[in-house]
Parts: structure tokens; sequence; C-alpha cells
């Protein structure tokens, strides 16, 4: 049976992708315009994909790169889809290295069999 694809995401799930505090992605929500969750009738925020994703691209310049949000809020005005193609690469890549580690403890696991 095929896994469903989730359309939304609460702001816990999404701060758990990230490993930061809800409040640091309520802040850049009210930081970054790119950000948009959709909020039910209680009020509570739903991310969507491309939300998360451009979660990834704020959490890549100013967590990992060291921008400042002013910095970050530039880059993302001037070079928007060099920094989403980045993100989307190191994604990409990083799954594959986890399906390829997990490849290698299965085999190695089988193989002490």
């Amino acid at each position: 049976m095929p896994k469903a694809v989730k359309i939304y995401y609460s702001i816990g799930e999404v701060s758990s992708m990230f490993n930061v505090n809800t409040s640091l992605i309520r802040f850049w929500e009210k930081e970054f315009n790119v950000l948009k969750p959709k909020k039910n009738k209680k009020g509570n925020r739903l991310f969507t994909e491309r939300d998360v994703t451009y979660l990834h691209m704020i959490y890549h310049l100013v967590k990992e790169k060291g921008y400042t949000l002013q910095g970050a809020k530039d880059e993302l005005k001037n070079n928007f889809d060099e920094v989403e193609h980045k993100v989307v690469v190191k994604a990409t890549l990083q799954h594959l290295k986890n399906f390829l580690v997990g490849l290698d403890q299965e085999l190695a696991s089988k193989k002490n069999i």
C-alpha cells in the first residue's frame, strides 16, 4: 500500500524538522514574506511542502551560512532561484546518503547472519 502524501504540517512538526523552537518558526514567518502558512479555524498554522522548502532556504542562509536576517532577505530577493536550487540539491544528496547508509547497514547485518 503506498504511503499517503502529507499535505499540511503543524508548526511542531516543522520545528522538529529543523530542530528549532516553534517561536523561531513564528518569528521567521513575520520576517520573511515568502512564508505564508494557512491557518485553520483555531488559528493553528498549517505549512505546505512549499512552505517547508522556503524554511529550508531560510534555515540554510541564516543557520548554516551565517547570514543576518536582512542579508538572507536580500539573498532571497536577488538570488531566489539559485538559493532554492542549492537547497534542493543538498536535500536530495542528504536523502541519497541516508539511503546508502541504510543499505550498507542492512548488507552488513545480513553478512553477519
